[in-house]
């Protein structure tokens, strides 16, 4: 019976070991989008602690502060937990080999895994488990040093371009700020900008889903996100299509389609629940009063727009309604600094985890509705 026992204590490590490995592989190796149990319950536990810190009665700065080390600390902890679990996993399986008692077993896997050898392994079944160990322990590590790296680089690449848009379109970025801008200096008819967005879109989608902690890097600048960019790129181009009276820029059309799909599949990755085909008369959070003061806006500063606004208003609807829900709760989700006509009428998430899947141990989606967010001020405009 005890050698039964042991047995099974091999088999079980075994399986640990294996499945912390391939958790580690398709986590940092594998290019799609795919949810990892092991990594969602560290992420979705640490930012359970984070929100602790983060309420909504403290200040944006404050709460900027403190979100600005969720992703970088997740990281480190996610390194830790892989390591912990191969550490217990080897322990199994030096106890199921005849190391006693655990502790001198947990002693000799944290020497196999460090590759330090204080513990050495005392016949042929334990010097393969040890050296096992020590190949799994390596690996981890070299997998971890090559997958901070794209990290940054994504990261880069992505707020290069958010931080040039601050010259276009101000902090907090405003479609209307982008258009007049153009106007003024003769690039109101040019579809540059949505074209380099568009590739941009693409990006964001792509490095966003496959490494899930990127979303969460905050910008260098703690008034400027990803998101709120985002949301005046896709408002300018919607507004150029259907408001402003300019020449094609069949880029814009692209943008915007570039723009919730990529915004849709990161609120799949992430379980925000959006509607995924909406109707082109569904309501938007944005109100005719705000599309008409924003119209005004645009004439005082000379940008032609055509005449008829009410057929404007309802073109406008047709191209936000593709976005608006997904833009305003993904900067719920992500704490994005105010922004008109996006984080400032977010709706605040809470992540909680729910139970877990019987004997599969699949991580459910864990996002729910809470009260909206209070009001976060508006920075000084530059």
């Amino acid at each position: 019976m005890a050698g039964l026992v042991r047995a099974l204590a091999v088999v079980a490590g075994v399986v640990m070991a294996l499945g912390t490995l391939r958790s580690a592989i398709r986590t940092v190796v594998l290019p799609r989008s795919e949810v990892v149990p092991l990594t969602r319950a560290m992420f979705s536990g640490l930012r359970q602690i984070f929100d602790l810190f983060a309420k909504d009665k403290r200040s944006y700065d404050e709460r900027d502060r403190v979100m600005a080390f969720y992703a970088p600390l997740g990281l480190m902890l996610l390194a830790a937990t892989w390591a912990l679990c191969e550490i217990l996993a080897f322990t199994l399986v030096f106890w199921g080999l005849g190391v006693d008692p655990v502790r001198h077993a947990l002693v000799t896997s944290g020497s196999s895994f460090t590759t330090l050898g204080f513990a050495p392994p005392r016949d042929m079944p334990t010097d393969v488990a040890a050296i096992s160990e020590a190949v799994v322990g390596l690996g981890l590590v070299a997998l971890l040093i090559s997958f901070l790296p794209s990290i940054y680089s994504a990261f880069q690449r992505r707020e290069l371009m958010v931080s040039m848009l601050q010259v276009r379109a101000g902090n907090p970025p405003t479609a209307v700020k982008l258009i007049i801008r153009h106007h003024r200096i003769g690039l109101l008819e040019a579809g540059d900008l949505f074209r380099q967005w568009e590739a941009w879109f693409a990006d964001v989608e792509e490095s966003h889903t496959s490494q899930g902690s990127l979303p969460f890097f905050r910008s260098p600048q703690p008034h400027r996100h990803w998101l709120t960019a985002s949301g005046a790129v896709l408002d300018a181009a919607a507004l150029h299509l259907s408001t402003v009276e300019s020449g094609l820029v069949p880029n814009a059309a692209l943008c915007i389609r570039a723009g919730y799909l990529c915004l849709r599949h990161i609120a799949d990755f992430f379980g925000v629940p959006h509607d995924p085909n909406p109707a082109a008369t569904d309501p938007i959070c944005i109100t005719r009063d705000e599309f008409d003061a924003a119209c005004r806006e645009m004439a005082d500063a000379g940008v032609p727009l055509k005449v008829d606004l009410d057929q404007a208003w309802r073109d406008y609807s047709g191209w936000r309604v593709n976005y608006d829900t997904v833009l305003v709760t993904l900067a719920g989700f992500f704490m994005a600094p105010y922004a008109p006509w996006s984080s400032d009428r977010s709706i605040r998430f809470r992540t909680r985890s729910r139970s877990m899947a019987k004997a599969s141990n699949v991580f459910q989606r864990f996002v729910q509705f809470v009260r909206p967010s209070r009001s976060i001020p508006a920075p000084d405009e530059e």
